[in-house]
């Protein structure tokens, strides 16, 4: 089972979450946890384990070979993304711009636009007694996560039985990292707080994840703070809401030490219980 845990806005305890109920579910199950938030990738400040296996990832971009290129801008013309253009007598490549999907170099008559790697990040697979955990790193100044998430995604779909309970901690937002982290899931986690803040971007969320036709339900974090805009919401639209964690100051002082909650929390292993409980009757 797949099961990825995501919000629209960033903050909410997405990664408390993954983090907590990774472990909490090893106790019992075979459970890989990945970090495919892969811009700003915190997981592994909460999971202590061994490195087993490291490799470099990469994207394929096109690179110019100026002695066959007769300069006819086919290339120029069937980018969709601006990553190359024609300036003058020189074909110009921007790597950052580029999406990967061949158009120019399949295309291009004299074959002078080959497609060769380019690293944009690394993949760590870490190991504790219960718990794999996987986490995907991109280089900084890349722009782009998605290809680096895919194949994150890729490793874990190889390395690991489909047995194997899989937690994805999404990136924040609803842009194509979290739909890349979401697509493939067989339910999806949404994370939000009791404010008007953390409303508005469940909102996005919700609409995002019903044009994908996923499963989804909510998890309210720091219940009891802002108002009851979110539960009336979810109760409108039919939305499950899976668990209410209570706002507690001791959650804020163990996340600062790097420490998970719930061994020290009665009520966190109580939501916690009540999500895995939940996931568990998934279909």
């Amino acid at each position: 089972m797949k099961i990825t845990i995501a919000s629209g806005k960033g903050g909410t305890g997405k990664t408390t979450i993954s983090t907590n109920l990774s472990s909490y579910l090893a106790k019992e199950a075979d459970v890989v946890l990945a970090d495919l938030d892969v811009e700003e990738p915190n997981s592994k400040l909460f999971i202590e384990g061994n490195l087993i296996f490291e490799k470099a990832c990469d994207k394929m971009v096109p690179q110019w070979k100026k002695e066959e290129c007769t300069l006819c801008g086919n290339c120029e013309e069937v980018c969709r993304f601006n990553a190359v253009i024609k300036v003058g007598d020189e074909i110009l490549v921007f790597p950052e711009l580029c999406h990967s999907c061949y158009a120019c170099s399949e295309l291009c008559p004299t074959e002078s636009l080959p497609m060769m790697p380019q690293k944009i990040g690394e993949l760590k697979h870490f190991k504790t007694e219960n718990l794999d955990f996987v986490e995907g790193r991109l280089d900084i100044g890349e722009e782009q996560a998605v290809p680096l998430i895919s194949q994150v995604i890729e490793y874990i779909d190889e390395k690991f039985s489909q047995d194997t309970i899989k937690l994805f901690d999404a990136p924040p937002g609803t842009s194509c990292p979290v739909i890349e982290a979401s697509r493939g899931s067989d339910f999806v986690i949404l994370v939000t707080e009791s404010t008007p803040f953390g409303l508005n971007d469940l909102k996005l969320a919700v609409e995002t994840m019903r044009v994908l036709c996923q499963k989804f339900g909510v998890v309210i974090n720091r219940h009891g703070i802002g108002d009851n805009g979110v539960e009336e919401y979810c109760n409108a639209e039919g939305i499950p809401i899976i668990a209410k964690i209570p706002n507690d100051r001791r959650v804020a002082e163990l996340y600062s030490k790097g420490e998970l909650i719930y061994p020290k929390i009665q009520e966190f292993e109580t939501a916690l219980k009540q999500i895995a409980q939940f996931v568990g009757g998934v279909k």
